[in-house]
Formats: structure tokens, C-alpha cells, sequence
């Protein structure tokens, strides 16, 4: 199945733009997309043990790495392009939670900023020349379906 094939599937409407490849937070607000909801900065990490985590933020924001040890109990790095290719199907600079789809083992964890909830947010479909928009519910429902776990990170804790 395609990621529009399962969104359709789940009835999750979504608006879609196309734009130069974008390969950072800074390329897309360059942009100036037509088009609603707030951006999202989206990291890739793993542990010593091989664990991945992929933290969502309010693209504004920063991760203090110190902060999310104490809630995974944790060291997180970056995962490699490698990584990223044989988990989540993805190229270093298109990190999405869309990527989930095909991380049919379930290695993946998710953190979502709370500052997120209810609210329209942005995220490429799998590749970095389109932006979509969805409500956070939705993609809630999305990495439901896809089978993995998630926990919203409080402000103090990112």
C-alpha cells in the first residue's frame, strides 16, 4: 500500500504542495508555503542498544538531549543515513513520521511535543519535494495503525 492508499483507507483528509526539495526546517520556511498548519521538526535517534526513537517537535524548538535521556532513560544520537534507509524507507533530510509504514517490526518509538495536540501540522509525504497538512489527530490514527507506541513530551522535558 502507498501512504496515500493508507490514508484514504483511514479517511484522513489531507492538503498537499509541491516545492524544491527541502532538506532542513530553514529550506521549507524559505518557501513561504500556501498552505496551513505548523511545521515539524522530526529526529531520528537510536541508543548504544539499538532502539530508535523519533521525536516530533513545533519546528521551532529545540531537543536538549540531556531532557530526553531523563524520559527514556536513554543516550540518544542520530541514527545514520543507513539507519534511516532500512528502518523507515527514508533519505537523510526527509525524516517524517509518513515513514513509519514500513517499519513493519515495530523498532521504532515516537515522542510528540504536546504543544502539538489539536492542532494542523506539516510534514513531507515520504519525500522532500511535497508538504502535507494534517490534524495531529490524524496522524495519531496513522501511527496507531501502523502499530507503534507513542508518549507526548511536556515542555519541560524536550
Amino acid at each position: 500500500m502507498t501512504l496515500y492508499e493508507i490514508l484514504e483507507k483511514l479517511e484522513i483528509p489531507i492538503k498537499e504542495v509541491e516545492h524544491p526539495k527541502a532538506y532542513t526546517v530553514e529550506d521549507i520556511k524559505s518557501f513561504h508555503l500556501e498552505i496551513e498548519g505548523i511545521g515539524c521538526k522530526n529526529l531520528f535517534l537510536k541508543d548504544k542498544k539499538g532502539s530508535y526513537i523519533l521525536v516530533i517537535l513545533q519546528e521551532d524548538k529545540k531537543a536538549d538531549f540531556k531532557k530526553l535521556k531523563t524520559v527514556t532513560g536513554k543516550t540518544l544520537s542520530f541514527a545514520n543515513s543507513e539507519e534511516l534507509k532500512q528502518i523507515l524507507n527514508l533519505e537523510k533530510g526527509s525524516v517524517t513520521p509518513m515513514g513509519l509504514m514500513y517499519d513493519k517490526e515495530g523498532k521504532v518509538f515516537v515522542l510528540l511535543d504536546e504543544d502539538l495536540k489539536e492542532k494542523q501540522v506539516l510534514f513531507h509525504p515520504n519525500v522532500n519535494n511535497k508538504t502535507i497538512s494534517l490534524t495531529m489527530n490524524d496522524l495519531i490514527r496513522f501511527i496507531e495503525y501502523t502499530n507503534h507506541s507513542y508518549m507526548w513530551l511536556a515542555n519541560d522535558q524536550v
